[in-house]
């Protein structure tokens, strides 16, 4: 017999049951709460959710029951754009920016993405895992159950397999839940600054492959930018991808208006993400094209600047938003889903019920996973959290505390605090 687990005494369970399909329009708020309510779990998987008084007549006397303390349950967060693998961190440049240096005279110096992949280059996958592992307990600290997680601080064919590689031994070894994409397209090394159409070729014809044959990611990424990957290089890469059958993501719309929101509409990308520029044309584009957005309001944070994306065309529009921590150690050092919860409110007027589906269900959805984790119902993962409020608005009104008191994994405690 399966092992049992109880969870009694709660103010809120928020299921985000309904359709099984990711959330637009009205949907977005629609969280299914159930008050004063429980959840039954056998082994990994949900049993049952629903009243107190209901799931407590499914308690036998193997099973273990945790009282909620009258707190709120909620589905793991999805965190679904991470780059959680690299050596070092780049504290250096938070200070340059805060003395006025921007993010693009950074990198013009040399600094920026390539500072990571000279760090991350040098370090051994055993390094990369140990680094990982911690920032593994910082994600489940804040409630995050599952995480995708992206390559792109090695830039040659050994650096990227090796960051692929400790990807899959952190997913193995830790109780985070890794979803792996290739973006080996995260920039043009140094190496090829000159010769930029020699390291598309290198990602197309000896990267992709490899990164296919041994299964080392679900997804492909390419940061698409003029100044980066132009739209026309970005296709080659994501065409290429595809025919590997790996699915498609897009850095889109970041720095500049720069034509990867409607790149990825005519690419049918399962995601556009950060779309700080994107502009009512390509809402439309991801709209017709049933694209998610992945919007990341901690990088727009952490560089100080104020253009966040425009989250209630886009939800007026029918889009399926999606909120990620885009967790890296430039541009956005935040693993707090919490926090992002909170920049959502405050700076792109999304409410707190938008804010969690988009976090949970609705990030689910876009990692192909919307029928196993993201909301409480029978037969999916049981990723749960209890945390430590009464009411599921105060996650997003609280902000700069660790609320999650325990985090559950496919089951199994994860965390207490």
């Amino acid at each position: 017999m399966s092992e049992t687990l109880a969870v009694v005494n709660c103010s809120q369970v928020v299921t985000l049951a309904g359709a099984r399909r990711p959330r637009t329009g009205g949907d977005l708020r629609q969280l299914a709460i159930i008050e004063d309510g429980a959840i039954f779990v056998r082994g990994e998987y949900i049993e049952a959710v629903g009243r107190r008084r209901d799931v407590e007549s499914l308690i036998g006397g193997d099973c273990v029951v945790v009282d909620a303390g009258h707190r709120v349950l909620l589905p793991g967060f999805v965190d679904a754009h991470t780059h959680p693998v690299f050596a070092g961190n780049r504290a250096n440049e938070f200070e340059q920016r805060a003395s006025g240096a921007s993010y693009r005279e950074i990198a013009a110096r040399g600094g920026g993405i390539r500072s990571t992949v000279r760090s991350t280059r040098n370090a051994s996958q055993a390094e990369l895992v140990r680094s990982g592992q911690r920032y593994a307990d910082w994600f489940l600290r804040n409630g995050t159950t599952t995480i995708e997680a992206k390559s792109g601080y090695g830039l040659t064919l050994e650096d990227e397999l090796k960051i692929l590689r400790a990807i899959q031994q952190l997913n193995d070894e830790t109780p985070l839940r890794y979803v792996p994409t290739f973006l080996g397209a995260h920039d043009i090394p140094s190496e090829y600054r000159s010769r930029r159409h020699l390291y598309v070729t290198l990602v197309m014809n000896e990267m992709l492959p490899r990164v296919a044959e041994e299964r080392l990611a679900e997804y492909c990424d390419v940061f698409c930018e003029e100044d980066v990957f132009t739209t026309d290089e970005t296709w080659q890469i994501l065409s290429a991808a595809r025919c590997h059958g790996l699915g498609l993501r897009l850095h889109a719309d970041q720095l500049s208006l720069s034509g990867g929101a409607k790149l990825a509409a005519e690419l049918n990308a399962a995601t556009a993400d950060h779309l700080e520029h994107t502009d009512s044309t390509g809402i439309m584009a991801l709209r017709a094209a049933n694209v998610q957005p992945v919007l990341l309001p901690g990088s727009v944070y952490a560089l100080g600047a104020d253009n966040y994306p425009a989250a209630r065309q886009m939800i007026e529009a029918g889009l399926a938003l999606v909120l990620a921590t885009d967790f890296n150690p430039g541009s956005s050092p935040v693993p707090s889903m919490p926090m992002i919860l909170s920049l959502a409110c405050t700076k792109m007027r999304m409410t707190p019920g938008e804010a969690i589906t988009a976090a949970t269900i609705n990030a689910a959805y876009s990692l192909g996973r919307g029928d196993e984790i993201g909301s409480l119902e029978k037969g999916k993962c049981a990723d749960f959290v209890i945390h430590d409020v009464s009411d599921y608005r105060e996650l997003a009104y609280w902000f700069g505390i660790e609320q999650a008191r325990q985090v559950y994994a496919s089951g199994k405690l994860a965390y207490r605090r």
